[in-house]
């Protein structure tokens, strides 16, 4: 009986000469980053966050995650890219975006809000279908509704394309709530990026896997900046 090294050497000589590809390695490419104005932090980053990628900016409230994605943007828009921010919640203020450098006529703002306040609708139905839906919502809540707002309007920008970065806000969303958005839906958003930052701001990871990068802040008790790259 051949040995297991004549068998292997066997194969290979076989799969050379039927699949010559099978036994090359792909080349290893560099992905392209953009600063986030912080040279700090591009520093730790390797340069800055991931283009066609998810980012996830977690930690808790008043940790800097909205003032790192305004940055993030402001530097985007600078170029005269076209930005979104989808917010969940209120946590975006304009005179702040302003300040902060970001031009807000290259800036999209989606806010989500409860369909039974007077005046708001829910955004039209995304690329997904009824057989195979981004997510499932619990309705009937404001929460829900506001998060099912945020996740489809995010499917649908990102679907449209052109936007050069999209920052996805569920910061106010509790996280037993966000983290019941199935990881298929972020490996969806990782797919549909392709040229555009998707950033995620939230307390906890929620798209875990998906992201190429995380970076996790702490509050202003505990100053510095983490970075977990995935």
């Amino acid at each position: 009986m051949p040995s297991a090294n004549a068998l292997r050497l066997q194969i290979e000589h076989d799969l050379e000469r039927r699949f010559p590809a099978a036994l090359t390695p792909a080349p290893r490419t560099i992905r392209e980053v953009a600063t986030t104005g912080i040279a700090a932090l591009d520093q730790l980053l390797d340069g800055g966050l991931p283009v066609g990628a998810i980012s996830e900016i977690t930690g808790p409230v008043s940790s800097g995650r909205t003032s790192l994605a305004l940055s993030f943007l402001a530097q985007r828009t600078r170029e005269g890219r076209v930005c979104a921010w989808i917010g969940a919640g209120d946590s975006l203020d304009a005179e702040s975006a302003a300040t902060s450098g970001l031009e807000l006529k290259q800036l999209l703002w989606a806010h989500c809000r409860d369909s039974s306040i007077p005046g708001s609708a829910a955004p039209g139905p995304s690329n997904a279908t009824e057989s195979s839906p981004i997510w499932k919502p619990r309705p009937q809540q404001p929460v829900w509704m506001r998060l099912d707002q945020a996740v489809r309007s995010a499917d649908l920008l990102l679907q449209a394309g052109g936007f050069a970065a999209i920052v996805l806000d569920l910061g106010s969303t509790a996280p037993e709530h966000a983290t019941r958005i199935p990881l298929a839906t972020w490996f969806r958003f990782r797919q549909a990026a392709d040229r555009c930052s998707l950033l995620m701001l939230g307390q906890a990871a929620f798209a875990q896997s998906g992201a190429a990068s995380r970076a996790r802040m702490r509050s202003p008790a505990r100053r510095g900046k983490k970075r977990d790259r995935a």
